[in-house]
């Protein structure tokens, strides 16, 4: 009887730690994917930014042809546009190296609500 029970604290014990384990790991995969989705949005921005404001540059009307000039610029634009990507996409990639290296665990979001037990009338 004494072993049963000590095998069943052990397997309650071992199925806590599984569970804590697996909590971190998920705690650390959210945390990722948050970064790396701000990270994108940064430089998605970014971008957006330089088309708004120096994008008369290289933008032609429809049906004419595009200038010597706007074709360069429009080339410029696309230099830096792939740069940024690429300098993005590394530190996004890197994200995950850098997080192996703490312990981390999410701290989720609770909320408590008071409520008031009303007495019934007779």
């Amino acid at each position: 009887m004494d072993d049963n029970y000590a095998d069943l604290i052990r397997k309650r014990s071992d199925y806590k730690k599984q569970r804590e384990d697996k909590y971190r790991v998920d705690s650390k995969d959210r945390l990722s994917k948050i970064i790396k989705k701000k990270i994108e949005t940064t430089m998605i921005g970014a971008l957006s930014c330089i088309e708004e404001n120096f994008g008369f540059l290289w933008s032609h009307e429809e049906g004419e042809p595009a200038s010597e000039e706007q074709l360069y610029m429009k080339e410029i634009y696309q230099k830096i546009r792939s740069e940024i990507l690429d300098k993005g996409n590394n530190q996004a990639r890197n994200v995950d190296a850098e997080l192996s290296q703490y312990d981390i665990k999410w701290l989720k979001y609770s909320m408590s609500i008071p409520f008031v037990t009303k007495k019934e009338e007779e």
